[in-house]
């Protein structure tokens, strides 16, 4: 059993009534979205932020972490990387469910803040957990196994998909793709494009991702 490492940000601790958790891309680690509390603080004082560290070593750099290997950029086989994922998925749900007993809230004060690969294991655990969290934001990702959705979604939380209209990376068609898999299983979706972005992070798309989590998370 791997258990994953985070630093934490935001409201005392024992004090907080809602926790966000940011899940980082390919090759990156948690400290890489962290900073994204700095400014959502003010606005959300009784929120916990975390940002775990992925379980592996990343084998396209050797300083970052991954959640699963990707075959086009590390020669990994598809087998590989969808074993990775189930893995990491279940190291994630495990760390979900540590912290939310640490914080003293249910789910429905929990909300997930993926960026690429990030994005993508949000998008997979949230509909499979138990218990619907508060919501999901998907940042310049994709949908995994989106023909497997709607059988084994066993909750539908709220999802908001951001992605840059310029992104080189994870091609900017599929947020369409994901948002037609999502809203085509039941799933209440919103949807922000960041105009000339590419693969990042833009102002106006954290903003939109700060009132999402506004109007979704308990005060």
């Amino acid at each position: 059993m791997r258990q994953l490492q985070s630093a934490r940000r935001g409201a005392a601790s024992g004090r907080a009534t809602s926790v966000v958790v940011f899940v980082h891309g390919y090759g990156a680690d948690g400290a890489d979205l962290l900073g994204l509390a700095d400014p959502l603080v003010p606005h959300l004082p009784a929120t916990a932020f975390y940002a775990p560290d992925a379980p592996d070593p990343c084998a396209g750099n050797p300083f970052g972490r991954q959640w699963f290997s990707i075959p086009w950029l590390d020669g990994s086989t598809e087998a590989d990387s969808l074993a990775g994922l189930l893995r990491a998925a279940d190291d994630l749900n495990r760390f979900l469910d540590r912290v939310m007993a640490e914080e003293g809230v249910g789910p429905e004060a929990l909300a997930l803040v993926g960026f690429s690969q990030g994005a993508m294991i949000s998008l997979h655990i949230a509909p499979r957990r138990a218990t619907a969290m508060a919501g999901v934001v998907a940042i310049s990702g994709r949908l995994l196994l989106p023909d497997l959705l709607a059988a084994q979604a066993q909750v539908k939380p709220p999802v908001l998909l951001i992605h840059g209209d310029a992104d080189p990376v994870v091609p900017f068609a599929d947020m369409g793709l994901a948002g037609d898999a999502l809203t085509g299983a039941g799933f209440e979706v919103f949807g922000h494009v960041m105009r000339g972005t590419g693969h990042g992070i833009a102002p106006d798309g954290l903003g939109v991702a700060l009132q999402f989590l506004s109007e979704r998370l308990p005060r």
